[in-house]
């Protein structure tokens, strides 16, 4: 059994609410010298009408595009990459230093070229240049989710990156205010992220950048500063066309901090705290600091560390519960040192996840006194958990045993885009553990680091991950092109900056990459990115999900764990799917347990089951998985999917499919859906849409019929039923309509009309009750549920009339009024008496009164063209959704009002705290 016993924390620098503690009066003032302010607000956008109309300050040059494949299958072998000259002047040389803090061989770390700094004469670097025609904006930002979509065959950007215009060159300006009483101070420039090749001014000097647009990355703005006077930033984006498999969103999607320090500080991500001991009756937390010396002289600094209990919302409460012993350290000029401490705990409340344990946290406030005068404050929150691996018996933490009910999560917030909105990720995780989901695997990419506190905080577990591609490509300008210089870096900045959440609790450090296919050279890759790993971070086990790899081909045998995409439950392999090219995989669990019989196996994606929600399509396959094609589960002239639940992509198998083989292989920790909402690009299969059909839940957050499943089979002590489909077939009138029944009992009996149609027992292995001789007739299905003999649950649709009237709700009537927290109100459709009419497509009019916005409308329909920001849409199959923003500083009341001909309008009140 491995185990990996840690405590974790989410590492928010001097950013949460300051805490009233005693311990501190008696040795310093609780004011520190450091300062994390945002500087989200006041900028100014400009993005060029085209890549050749922009400017020449490129980071590097690219290969040609001469073939591209938008319907690509995603499991397709990655290519070799493409060698490029460079015949201009590039940037790249000035860009790499960015990269030195996190690349541990000093021979390695690059120097920054002497001379004029390059762009120091462009016009939009200059103090004097007038920006007042630009865009006014507030970061996160995300130029691309206005839109117009782009529709045809021959668009520029196609259904695979969404249709969307995320790709072009742009630049922000933002005017600093720096005071000259800040001369003494260090100050950093904190980037949560930019999508991409993000490059960096300050007053016309070139500071630097960062090319991944996932990463977080600092830049010193310190020698560059004009204290007391005026103080340009200027920032180019530069996001490539065919750089994405899915929707990247451009420009500066995450939030931008100013940091500022004495010279004296704890280091950027600078702490890092592990708990070798836990047990009920007590925990050991041992704490690493990191500090910088910036100063022109030595400095003795001294470090203290207290822990605090905190509640719910991440806030302190009560007395320290622990002090570490004081440390004290001599650090030359411009040097670094690491101090280490350990303190026990007695009775620690322990981190678990949701729903059989609670996420309880800690927080650590470290100060650094320089002589008698403290100069920094750090708070680290965090959480005591132990974790362990075993091969035969699964997950355990805390010791007890967890399955993974997990869900594949991209970055993108729906209507919203990929700018980053706590409020509306927090709404996504809500809705996924309503489904009984306890963990994420964010595909595949690093997030947002205000979405992993938001794990740590609900107790949902993570596993972490940071590349799609090494070496070899996958699109023709993604992430392999700077792979060579910034795999090391990028990869020591993402595990410093989350290896301390609670909630992760594995590092994926590939996906699907090409390097399964190169046989040891790529094992070489992969050996080199693990040692990183352990290097920064050994208590947690290392993957790279493999859908081709086979347990005897020498990648396999780097990881710490084995995570399987597909290949558990085979590719390709049922009967439906034997005619179709491509990875044909038989299941493989049973052959990597043999090899790997200490390894837990993780599947990591499964499923891939296609459907648009509310649209069912005849006839209906008979198996229990099968690929969706044209006339079989998909429709080509409306390119929607059928929501019997039952369709996949060609390398996927359905939930059924997929329940049937982790219950027959009990040593597999659990597995992760591909996916737990529908996301923006891969339109799988019909790429001539604009967002997926991989979701439980729609782009909008309206659940599929997909999500009861799910909920069946994870909550199974949960009382429910739910029939499938709708009951308004006009013109179907004598013919077979199938009747589905997902419910978490063990046998149900359906009636139509009053008229039982059976009552039938789920065999061993199956996971819906089926109906399929149902001859359509109007009138009301209903089903009674039964487990252990007992009642219980019922569900029931009816044929409606036609729509007549509206209902609305918001998911929260009251919010802050900050201009960043949202309300999401959802509006059905039903007929006069009040019948939810399922298939209704009824054109919605939106308007507000009061101190609000409407950011976006959607409908969760993937093939909808209308822009997120139009106040016109119809209802997609009876349901509709508007998001809904106070204006900064809003107080009162805003009303949402929503019309449709014919009706009597509808309104939802949204007051601000």
């Amino acid at each position: 059994m491995k185990r990996f016993s840690t405590a974790l924390f989410f590492l928010v620098s001097c950013f949460l609410p300051i805490v009233s503690i005693s311990w501190l009066e008696a040795s310093s003032p609780v004011d520190s010298p450091r300062e994390r302010i945002s500087i989200n607000a006041d900028w100014r956008f400009m993005k060029y009408d085209s890549v050749e109309e922009s400017d020449r300050l490129i980071y590097d040059v690219r290969p040609e595009v001469t073939e591209t494949e938008d319907g690509k299958q995603a499991d397709a072998e990655p290519t070799e990459a493409i060698g490029v000259e460079a015949k201009q002047p590039v940037l790249k040389e000035w860009i790499l230093p960015s990269a030195n803090p996190f690349i541990s061989d000093p021979k390695q770390r690059h120097a920054r070229p002497t001379g004029k700094s390059p762009g120091s004469e462009f016009p939009f670097v200059q103090d004097g240049f007038d920006d007042s025609s630009w865009e006014k904006v507030t970061l996160p930002h995300d130029w691309a989710i206005k839109g117009p979509f782009m529709e045809g065959d021959e668009a520029p950007v196609g259904g695979g990156m969404g249709r969307l215009p995320s790709p072009g060159v742009a630049w922000y300006r933002k005017d600093l205010e720096i005071p000259a009483s800040d001369e003494s101070k260090r100050i950093f420039l904190d980037i949560d992220g930019a999508m991409s090749y993000a490059m960096v001014w300050l007053n016309g000097e070139l500071v630097g950048g960062w090319p991944y647009g996932y990463a977080s990355f600092r830049l010193d703005l310190t020698p560059y500063v004009n204290f007391g006077g005026a103080n340009q930033l200027a920032i180019r984006i530069d996001n490539p066309p065919h750089s994405s498999r899915w929707y990247p969103g451009g420009g500066i999607y995450r939030n931008v901090w100013l940091t500022k320090t004495a010279p004296l500080h704890v280091a950027h991500w600078g702490t890092y705290v592990t708990t070798p001991e836990v047990s009920h009756a007590k925990a050991r937390v041992e704490l690493e600091v990191v500090l910088e010396n910036d100063s022109q002289r030595s400095a003795k600094a001294k470090v203290e560390t207290a822990l605090y209990a905190l509640d719910g919302m991440g806030r302190a409460e009560g007395d320290a519960v622990a002090m570490f012993p004081s440390l004290e350290v001599q650090i030359g000029a411009g040097g670094s040192q690491t101090v280490q401490g350990f303190v026990d705990i007695e009775n620690p409340r322990l981190w678990g996840p949701y729903a059989t344990q609670s996420p309880n946290r800690y927080l650590a406030i470290t100060t650094v006194k320089d002589g008698k005068k403290m100069v920094d404050r750090y708070e680290t929150p965090f959480g005591i958990r132990s974790i362990e691996f075993d091969g035969r018996k699964g997950f355990f933490i805390n010791g007890e045993p967890v399955e993974f009910k997990g869900v594949n999560q991209h970055h993108d917030l729906g209507a919203l885009g990929a700018a980053f909105n706590v409020r509306a990720a927090e709404r996504q995780l809500e809705t996924l553990q309503e489904l009984g989901c306890n963990a994420v695997r964010m595909a595949h990419n690093p997030p947002a680091r205000e979405l992993l506190e938001l794990c740590d905080r609900m107790g949902i577990l993570v596993i972490n991950e940071i590349y799609d591609v090494w070496e070899r490509k996958k699109t023709p300008l993604d992430f392999h092109l700077i792979f060579p210089d910034w795999s090391e870096p990028d990869l020591r900045a993402f595990l410093r900056r989350d290896r301390n959440h609670p909630s992760v609790i594995m590092w994926s450090i590939g996906n699907e990459v090409g390097e399964q296919y190169t046989g040891e050279d790529g094992a070489a890759v992969a050996q080199r990115l693990h040692e990183i790993t352990k290097q920064e971070d050994p208590t947690r086990p290392t993957a790279a999900s493999f859908n081709f790899a086979k347990p005897h081909m020498p990648i396999t045998a780097v990881m710490d764990s084995i995570t399987l995409n597909y290949q558990g439950e085979g590719i390709r392999n049922a009967p439906a799917y034997a005619h179709l090219k491509g990875i044909n995989t038989p299941p493989l669990y049973p052959d990597f347990h043999d090899k790997y019989p200490d390894k837990l196996i993780v599947s990591s994606e499964n499923a891939a089951a296609v459907s648009s929600r509310g649209e069912y399509l005849f006839p209906v396959a008979e198996g229990f998985s099968a690929p969706v094609a044209d006339g079989a589960g998909g429709d080509p002239q409306t390119a929607h999917v059928s929501s019997y639940e039952l369709y996949t992509a060609q390398f996927g198998s359905s939930a059924d499919k997929v329940f049937r083989s982790l219950d027959r292989h009990p040593y597999v920790g659990g597995g992760f859906v591909w996916s737990g909402w529908d996301y923006l690009g891969e339109p799988t299969p019909y790429y001539s849409a604009r967002s997926s059909y991989f979701g439980v839940i729609d782009l909008a957050g309206f659940k599929k019929d997909r999500f009861y499943l799910y909920q069946s089979y994870w909550r199974p002590d949960y009382p429910m039923a739910h029939i499938l489909p709708h009951w308004n077939w006009r013109g179907r009138e004598g013919e077979v309509t199938p009747v589905h029944v997902f419910t978490s009992g063990d046998e149900a009996e359906l009636f139509l009309n009053g008229r039982s149609l059976g009552r039938k027992i789920k065999g061993e292995f199956e996971y819906r009750l089926r109906w399929d001789d149902v001859v359509y007739e109007p009138g009301e299905l209903k089903v009674i549920s039964y487990k252990n003999g007992e009642k219980w649950a019922s569900a029931e649709v009816k044929t409606t009339g036609q729509p007549a009237l509206l209902k609305v709700k918001a998911d929260r009537a009251i919010i802050e009024g900050d201009g960043e927290d949202l309300s999401f109100v959802s509006v059905s459709v039903h007929d006069e008496h009040g019948n939810f009419v399922r298939n209704a497509k009824t054109p919605l009019s939106f308007s507000i009164e009061g101190p609000a916005e409407i950011v976006a409308t959607d409908n969760g329909d993937p093939t909808s063209m209308v822009e997120f920001q139009s106040t016109e849409r119809e209802a997609f199959n009876g349901l509709c959704l508007a998001i809904v923003r106070g204006k900064p500083e809003a107080k009162g009341i805003a009303t949402l009002i929503v019309e449709a001909e014919g009706m009597t309008p509808v309104s939802a009140a949204i007051q601000f705290k």
